[in-house]
């Protein structure tokens, strides 16, 4: 039988067993708060006190996946579509390099049709034209093919996002269809092409899914390690009501619980992948109102204040009750500045924020 290390004698690990992983995972009280001081730690070590901002901009809602967890799943009649004229996208990234943010990103449903990845191509060289491409720029637009990707890459993309959502393939089937359109197998095989291609390639899960255990936890962020990615985000999972996965929301923990889980995650990736980016969602701050900023506080290090257009916000609805919907961006710019501030944190503005993790072995 494999012995456990005592507690802290894991908190001065980086490299983690499943078994020591799900030890931190279960941790509560004192414990949890020294985990959550040692994901700190090892942030400020590694990375300092700087919050990288992504300017997001959801152009699209049109998405031609099912899957059981999202309001913008093709089979909800219920949602609004829409998606912005060229000139909208491009105002926004406007707006983001004159906020100061350094970085955009992209984000649509999935779509894989000849004009998408045509206007895709189009918008990513228009952005990298704005003050000589000072702009970063980030892609989350799902799975599609090595060709699709190197075209966007090789127009001015160097970040993709695509969260696997579950590592565990069963797991992942009860929060998907089981069909051509969603393939488990697939999915992981886009980031290692997105990898290959030569992006900072992310992912990510959804942190309190019905039927999720801890071990199933555990495994993502040794999925993560494995797959050796640049970044990651990490958010509660927040029952929609027009989905098939809502009948099961009794199953799951509570929002408190689901933060809590959350933020021990961010922690733990911490231990294991000190110089990666990840993601304050914005899911933490719909479930706690200082959810950014315990992420922030826990090992997060970049936050994608919404640059969409107010009218759009609402049908962009993933999940209900989304935060920070009504804010303009000046708003939301004062409001990170002031957040921040307030746990020791600066935003490090008019740079692309790339992930460490990533520029050391690129040998940039």
């Amino acid at each position: 039988m494999t012995m456990i290390p005592a507690f802290d004698d894991i908190l001065r690990k980086q490299d983690l067993s499943r078994e020591e992983i799900k030890v931190l995972l279960a941790a509560e009280g004192d414990e949890k708060e020294r985990l959550l001081r040692r994901g700190l730690a090892v942030k400020l070590q590694h990375l300092d006190n700087y919050v990288h901002l992504r300017g997001l901009i959801e152009f699209g809602n049109v998405c031609e996946k099912n899957c059981f967890y999202c309001g913008l799943r093709s089979g909800n009649e219920r949602v609004e579509r829409y998606c912005l004229s060229d000139e909208e996208v491009l105002d926004c990234a406007r707006l983001a390099h004159e906020l100061g943010y350094g970085s955009v990103a992209l984000q649509s449903g999935e779509r894989c049709d000849a004009a998408f990845i045509d206007r895709i191509e189009r918008l990513v060289r228009e952005i990298k034209k704005i003050d000589n491409g000072s702009l970063g720029i980030t892609l989350s637009l799902g799975e599609q093919t090595e060709e699709t990707y190197r075209r966007w890459f090789e127009a001015g993309a160097h970040r993709y996002l695509l969260r696997i959502e579950s590592s565990n393939e069963e797991l992942y089937y009860k929060i998907h269809p089981k069909n051509s359109l969603h393939d488990f197998r697939h999915r992981v095989e886009c980031l290692e092409i997105l990898k290959r291609t030569g992006y900072q390639t992310g992912t990510g899960v959804m942190v309190g899914l019905p039927f999720q255990t801890l071990d199933h936890l555990a495994a993502d962020l040794l999925f993560f390690k494995q797959m050796d990615v640049a970044m990651v985000g990490l958010g509660p999972y927040i029952p929609h009501p027009d989905t098939p996965l809502y009948k099961f929301k009794d199953l799951i923990p509570s929002a408190a619980e689901r933060m809590d889980l959350t933020l021990k995650m961010i922690a733990i990736l911490r231990l294991l992948m000190p110089e990666i980016n990840m993601v304050a969602a914005t899911a933490n701050q719909t479930v706690d109102p200082q959810g950014r900023e315990k992420a922030i506080s826990a090992g997060a290090n970049v936050i994608m204040p919404n640059l969409t257009p107010g009218e759009y916000r609402e049908s962009y609805f993933i999940y209900p009750d989304k935060a920070c919907v009504h804010d303009t961006p000046d708003q939301c710019q004062s409001c990170l500045d002031i957040r921040l501030a307030a746990i020791g944190h600066k935003i490090l503005y008019n740079a692309w924020g790339d992930s460490l993790a990533f520029t050391k072995k690129a040998g940039v």
